[in-house]
């Protein structure tokens, strides 16, 4: 077998045994025995992206959905371009597995000068770099393609992070030395092993402590989901009958119709305002997986966790108190806390709360009356892809209906993420209707990406919200700056221009508008685009103290 199988074809051959179904990147010269093996692939299918920043950010959101992704790009060149969506993945703990072409051996052993260099023979200038934006990294040759691969597909799941692998021309096209692995799929992946002495003690402690308490409230982050421990958490929350919060950077990891769901937690930005009282009010709360205390995640850190007994449940670590578990895997924690966690009395059920509808027939569209015909309009099976900027604040405070996921990068923060994360969305769950909300400033940085949706035929809802500025910028600083100002693009055209066939593209600027489009979209079955003219003035800067609060730059 491994005489007429080459290292690259290996690479693919087992990256695809995984359950990946696409490869997204951009084609390169150095690059090419990677391009044509995944061309040649019966269990892949090419994505070819506009740019690599875009390609990684598809890869990301393909990987959100589906477990993980396969990002191909040249050497220097292609892999610089990904550098920043390929960070996105490691901030937001997604396994990304970045494959790069180098030049040849011969090339560099000889010192000589090609093209995508600094022109100096050197041609390891780039590999920490690229490095730095995932767990784990490999130079592959034939003779440890084998072993170094099962290590980068162990850490990449172990720590649910991109892996960067680098292989000259030459190399990749040669055959393998030694017993090629025959891989599993995504679901059989063991992320670790859990210490049997250090997991009972760890479950008896926490059993311990929800014994005594009175009020415990349940705080999982999407790290449970990154892990594929989902079901596990379900199962603990079916048995124990303790409410839950979300906080927006993990909105989405439990279905919101869950009758244990009682909202959003984010300090004094909680949604309902509730949900803040009920959280910091707990005399123990159980963090599952590992909360990031982000500026944007905690009202801008008005939290007061510090007060509220906690249990933090890692993805291999149990604290409680001054007390700390290792090798302890979460897996494994909540298999134990489904079977022996004690029962609330009754369960806290809270009414789903719905955005009041506002706005008449022929009323400007605008904010407050786009988001709760939004919410309405959302179906089981959709799933909701939620830009940086603005429009961040106001979906992580709507209830999501029923079986609709919905994705974010609340911690990373790249504006531009979502357009591209939306076509690796859809490709990922293509039984799924994709719904991307996106501001124009955002949207015009890697528009290109919807040419390719049509190249490949995905039906998504688009929305874009046009105000003809960068929104958020005003929030954060002041109105008026040029810099905040955006190029006038007819954006319900780009797709025709772009080579999208039977699309349905509107320009909507009344509130009746919009629900005639909405019904038209839904209908529709084929791809959608719709421009919403917000008006400019909505995004009125924050109060000085609250952008001090965000940014520190004066004592308060």
């Amino acid at each position: 077998m491994s005489k007429n199988l080459t290292v690259v074809e290996y690479v693919i051959r087992r990256l695809a045994d995984l359950g990946i179904d696409r490869a997204f990147g951009v084609p390169g010269d150095y690059s090419f025995p990677i391009d044509d093996a995944i061309e040649a692939s019966d269990k892949l299918s090419w994505v070819v992206c506009s740019n690599e920043l875009n390609a990684a950010y598809a890869a990301d959101g393909y990987a959100r959905r589906r477990g993980a992704a396969i990002l191909t790009t040249t050497y220097a060149v292609g892999e610089l371009s990904a550098v920043n969506g390929v960070m996105g993945a490691k901030a937001h703990r997604v396994p990304i597995f970045h494959v790069v072409g180098a030049p040849s051996t011969r090339i560099q052993r000889r010192r000589q000068i090609t093209h995508h260099s600094l022109g100096d023979g050197t041609y390891n200038n780039f590999f920490d770099i690229s490095s730095a934006t995932g767990c784990v990294s490999a130079h592959i040759t034939p003779d440890n393609v084998v072993p170094e691969l099962e290590r980068l597909i162990r850490e990449a799941f172990r720590l649910s992070q991109p892996a960067y692998m680098l292989s000259p021309e030459d190399f990749a096209k040669m055959p393998v030395r030694g017993t090629p692995v025959k891989g599993t799929r995504l679901t059989s992946i063991s992320r670790g092993r859990s210490n049997p002495v250090e997991l009972r003690a760890a479950v008896q402690a926490i059993l311990a402590r929800l014994k005594k308490a009175r009020r415990p409230v349940v705080l999982p982050t999407f790290h449970v989901g990154r892990y594929n421990t989902k079901t596990d958490l379900l199962s603990f929350l079916k048995r124990s009958r303790l409410p839950f919060a979300l906080t927006q950077m993990d909105k989405g990891l439990l279905d919101e119709s869950h009758p244990q769901y009682i909202g959003i937690y984010g300090g004094k930005s909680s949604f309902p305002t509730s949900v803040g009282s009920t959280v910091e009010g707990s005399d123990l709360l159980l963090n599952i997986g590992g909360l990031i205390r982000e500026d944007l995640n905690t009202g801008l850190w008005t939290d007061r966790l510090e007060k509220v007994p906690m249990i933090i449940i890692g993805p291999d670590y149990v604290e409680i108190g001054s007390q700390t578990y290792t090798s302890v895997q979460l897996h494994d924690v909540l298999r134990a806390l489904a079977r022996s966690a004690p029962r609330a009395r009754t369960i806290r059920r809270i009414q789903p709360k719905l955005l009041p509808m506002t706005g008449s027939s022929h009323d400007h569209i605008g904010s407050a009356s786009f988001y709760p015909r939004l919410q309405r309009f959302l179906r089981t099976g959709d799933t909701l892809v939620a830009e940086t900027g603005t429009c961040t604040f106001h979906l992580g405070k709507m209830w999501l209906p029923e079986n609709v996921g919905y994705e974010s990068q609340l911690l990373w923060g790249s504006i531009g993420w979502a357009t591209p994360t939306a076509l690796g969305v859809a490709l990922a769950e293509p039984k799924r209707r994709t719904i991307l909300v996106t501001g124009d400033g955002s949207h015009q940085l890697t528009a290109t990406e919807i040419g390719v949706m049509g190249r490949y035929g995905i039906n998504p809802i688009i929305i874009v919200l046009n105000n003809g500025l960068y929104g958020i910028e005003d929030l954060l600083s002041e109105t008026g700056h040029i810099y905040d100002s955006l190029a006038g693009w007819d954006y319900h055209t780009l797709p025709a221009a772009m080579g999208c066939r039977d699309w349905f593209c509107t320009r909507v600027e009344t509130v009746a508008e919009f629900e005639s489009a909405l019904e038209t979209a839904r209908n529709h079955p084929g791809a959608c685009y719709l421009e919403l003219m917000i008006p400019p003035e909505e995004s009125q800067p924050l109060p000085k103290k609250t952008i001090n609060r965000i940014y520190k730059t004066f004592p308060r």
